[in-house]
């Protein structure tokens, strides 16, 4: 079997928004559990309880998302003005 080799180069990752889309993410996980707990009954009735659970994850889950690309959008910001404060000291004087 040969190794899969492709075809093209990869595309450049997006970049966006990324702290408030996470943030809304995670409110929105945390309101579809907070629309369920009124009919917690109904759903354990079923079998379907994980579905309540799954909300209060995905909102648990969203936080530590929230707290990681929080880091990570400070970290490239730092790495940005580290490079430009050398480009700076590099650059000749006039």
């Amino acid at each position: 079997m040969a190794k899969w080799t492709p075809k093209h180069e990869a595309p450049e990752p997006l970049e966006g928004p990324v702290v408030a889309t996470i943030t809304g993410g995670t409110i929105l996980w945390f309101v579809l559990f907070l629309v369920q707990i009124p009919f917690y009954g109904w759903f354990d009735d079923r079998d379907l309880a994980w579905w309540v659970w799954t909300c209060l994850a995905g909102a648990g889950l969203g936080l530590i998302g929230i707290w990681y690309v929080r880091k990570r959008d400070a970290a490239i910001k730092r790495h940005a003005a580290e490079r430009a404060g050398r480009q700076d000291q590099d650059a000749p004087a006039p």
